[in-house]
C-alpha cells in the first residue's frame, strides 16, 4: 500500500509541471491512476503533448499498463499497442471505454514483463479532428506515447520498443516504424508487426469484400479527411448524401452490439451510392490515398505482415502484394497466414506470435524473415 501511494504521488509530483513546460512533443502532461485493472496489471490514463501535420503542439490521450509486481532494477520493455478502428470523434476513444481491457490483444505482452503503451492517437479522447489513417500524424502521436511513458515512476519504461498493431493499427504500426528514426532518435524501436493494415489505401478502399463495412470506411475517411485537410465532401454526394455521411462518421465501433435501425439504413443508402465511387478518379483525394499509404521502401526494422484470407475488409492480395514489395526493396519481413474468422480476430490470433517475436528482438536474436515464400 504504501509502495503504491509512493508511485500515485510521483505521478503528481512529475506530471503537473507538464502544464506549464514548453510543450514539448512526449512531455507528460497527467497520468491518472486505473483502480480497475485485470489482476497482475497497473494502469494509468496519461495525457501528453505530440504535434500535429503543422508542427503544432496538441494534446493526446491513451493508456499505460504495466505489471503489478516490484520496480525492476533496469527499465522495463516497451510494447506500443496500436489500437483498430474505434471511430473518428473524440468521445470514441478506447482508453475511455469499457472494453478496452478485452478488445487490446497487445496487453497479453504485460505478462511477460513489458509495459504496454496504448495511445488513443489525436482526437480520439482528446479536443481536435482525428486524423483517420493520416500516417505521419498518427506515428508521432504513438511515439510520443511511448516517449511520455517514461515519466511515469512506476512503470519503469524503458526506451527500447516495439509496436504491434491491427487494422487501423496495423497502418499505425507500418508509418510508427518508417517515421521513428527521424522523429523520435532518442527512442529504440526493434520491429514492427501489423495485422491486416491498411496498406495501398486506394486498393483497399476499392477491394474491400464487405460492400457495407466499406461504405462506413469510406464514411470515415470522407468526415476525417475533409476536417484535416480540407478535402471536399461533394465528391461523394449532395448535401443529403454529405449529411448521412456525417451522422455515420459520428458513430463509434461497439463491440457485440447491433447498429439501430436508422443507422443500418444509412449504410444502405450511402453503400448505394457510392457503389460505382472510386477516389482514385477524384482530387485531392487520391493525392491523399497515396500520401497516407506506408511506405514500401526499405525501413529499417524487422517486420511482421499478417492477414487471414478470409478477411472482407482488408483485402489480402493487397496487403500480400504490399509485404512482397517490402522484400523487394531489402526489409525482413516474417510473413503470417492468420487461420481465423477474418478481420476481426486478426490482432488477437497474432498476439501470442508477435510477442515471441518481440522477446527474441529484444534479446539481441536475429529476426526471421519469409521473403521468397509467401
Amino acid at each position: 500500500m504504501r509502495s503504491m501511494l509512493s508511485a500515485v504521488a510521483a505521478v503528481a509530483l512529475v506530471a503537473q509541471p507538464a502544464v506549464l513546460t514548453a510543450q514539448r512533443p512526449g512531455e507528460l502532461i497527467a497520468a491518472d491512476p486505473v483502480t480497475e485493472t485485470p489482476a497482475g496489471m497497473q494502469a494509468w490514463r496519461i495525457r501528453y503533448w505530440t504535434t500535429d501535420g503543422s508542427s503544432r503542439p496538441v494534446q493526446a490521450s491513451g493508456m499505460v499498463v504495466a505489471p503489478r509486481e516490484a520496480l525492476p532494477r533496469e527499465p522495463r520493455k516497451v510494447l506500443a499497442w496500436t489500437h483498430g478502428t474505434w471511430g473518428v470523434t473524440e468521445k470514441c476513444a478506447p482508453s475511455q471505454s469499457s472494453n478496452f481491457w478485452n478488445a487490446s490483444p497487445g496487453l497479453d505482452a504485460v505478462k511477460r514483463g513489458y509495459v504496454v503503451v496504448a495511445p488513443d492517437y489525436v482526437g480520439l479522447g482528446s479536443a481536435g479532428d482525428h486524423p483517420f489513417l493520416v500516417g505521419a500524424d498518427t506515428a508521432r502521436a504513438v511515439l510520443d506515447s511511448v516517449r511520455a511513458a517514461g515519466a511515469i515512476p512506476g512503470a519503469a519504461a524503458g526506451k527500447r520498443f516495439a509496436v504491434f498493431g491491427e487494422s487501423q493499427g496495423g497502418h499505425a504500426a507500418l508509418w510508427t516504424a518508417q517515421r521513428a528514426h527521424q522523429y523520435a532518435p532518442d527512442l529504440d524501436i526493434v520491429g514492427a508487426s501489423a495485422a491486416a493494415p491498411p496498406t495501398t489505401l486506394l486498393d483497399n478502399m476499392m477491394q474491400a469484400g464487405n460492400k457495407t463495412v466499406r461504405a462506413f470506411f469510406l464514411s470515415y475517411i470522407g468526415y476525417s479527411w475533409n476536417r484535416h485537410y480540407g478535402a471536399p465532401l461533394d465528391t461523394f454526394g449532395n448535401r443529403q448524401t454529405q449529411g448521412i455521411m456525417s451522422r455515420l462518421a459520428d458513430k463509434c465501433i461497439e463491440l457485440h452490439s447491433k447498429p439501430k435501425l436508422r443507422t443500418v439504413l444509412g449504410i444502405l443508402t450511402v453503400q448505394n451510392r457510392w457503389k460505382n465511387l472510386n477516389l482514385g478518379l477524384h482530387q485531392p483525394w487520391a493525392s491523399l490515398a497515396r500520401r497516407n499509404s506506408p511506405t514500401t521502401a526499405n525501413i529499417g526494422v524487422p517486420l511482421i505482415i499478417s492477414q487471414d484470407p478470409k478477411d472482407d475488409l482488408v483485402a489480402p492480395a493487397v496487403t500480400r502484394a504490399y509485404a512482397r514489395r517490402l522484400c523487394q526493396n531489402g526489409n525482413r519481413v516474417h510473413w503470417i497466414d492468420i487461420k481465423g474468422d477474418g478481420h476481426i480476430t486478426s490482432g488477437k490470433l497474432t498476439a501470442a506470435a508477435t510477442i515471441d517475436w518481440a522477446d527474441r528482438l529484444f534479446a539481441g536474436g536475429k529476426a526471421p524473415s519469409d521473403c521468397g515464400r509467401f
